[in-house]
């Protein structure tokens, strides 16, 4: 495979550039022997964002791909009963870092999917321990799942509604610490904006009632505890499940009174964004009349 050598802006010479390739390829070289993975690990993780090549090379080197999902499921025997360490944690997080990489970039995204690479990091989303190790762990493996739905591709929303990546981040919504429910909520958030999302949401009635008592939830438990990025995601979600006619009609009796009392909103004083979005929910929500809701995506 040919690999376009690594630049700093422009600003390394010749030597330079090579010296960056040399270490590139060392370090995914060392990822295949055991007594030098963990450090090769650790710095690649750190420094993947200096190597813009380094999905396809992750990707396409051999053994490599093999050699991460095996640092997954490791791990496996650990989840339950809940024994994760914190070194452990760390080394498998690392791993996932690279995983995120490559469900990042264009080349590998697909190729990412179809091998249902995801799946393998179900079972650290489906852990409840709330201790730092699996918290880190669930937090790491839901920056997977954003990095694959950000990308606003219908074809990676259609893998994950095979699958059950709702259920896992409603679950996470509820429970999980407050930077995971944000990435849990932006991920249903997300599904939600592609039309086949709403559409599969929305289809019945007990999915529908499964995200609106969660986001109803979160709203209730942002009274004691306010975070402003998670209620804009929220809103979020509930603009967009109001643009189905049905949901639309059933949020009209379920939209939490939270989201129309000004003085719980006031944190959005701020975020003209989220205010906009606010005021057409609750325009939408509250006119029977409206058929079509006018929303600015």
């Amino acid at each position: 495979m040919q690999v376009p050598i690594v630049s700093n802006g422009g600003q390394d010479g010749p030597g330079d550039q090579v010296q960056d390739k040399e270490k590139l390829f060392q370090l995914v070289a060392d990822l295949s022997r055991e007594e030098t993975r963990e450090a090769a690990l650790l710095e690649l993780s750190k420094k993947r964002e200096a190597f813009p090549d380094l999905a396809p090379i992750l990707w396409h080197s051999f053994g490599t791909t093999a050699t991460l999902l095996q640092e997954i499921v490791c791990i496996y025997p650990l989840l339950t009963p809940p024994q994760l360490t914190a070194h452990a944690s760390n080394r498998v997080c690392n791993a996932l870092a690279l995983l995120q990489c490559v469900a990042s970039h264009q080349e590998t995204r697909t190729l990412f999917l179809k091998a249902h690479i995801p799946l393998f990091l179900y079972p650290f989303l489906n852990t409840v321990s709330k201790t730092r190790p699996f918290e880190y762990l669930r937090l790491t493996s839901l920056g997977v799942i954003g990095a694959l739905v950000k990308m606003d591709d219908s074809d990676v929303i259609n893998f994950l509604l095979t699958t059950e990546i709702i259920p896992l981040c409603l679950r996470i919504m509820e429970t999980g610490s407050e930077l995971s429910k944000t990435v849990a909520t932006f991920i249903v958030q997300k599904i939600l904006l592609d039309d086949m999302g709403l559409q599969y949401i929305c289809a019945t009635a007990e999915r529908f009632f499964a995200v609106a008592n969660v986001l109803s939830s979160m709203v209730n438990g942002l009274t004691k505890d306010p975070s402003v990025r998670l209620l804009k995601h929220i809103i979020r979600c509930y603009l967009r499940l109001s643009e189905n006619m049905r949901a639309r009609d059933a949020l009209r009796t379920c939209l939490p009174e939270q989201l129309k009392d000004p003085a719980f909103t006031n944190c959005l004083r701020d975020d003209n964004s989220t205010r906009r979005w606010l005021s057409q929910l609750l325009f939408t929500v509250g006119n029977p009349n409206t058929h079509e809701a006018q929303v600015e995506l």
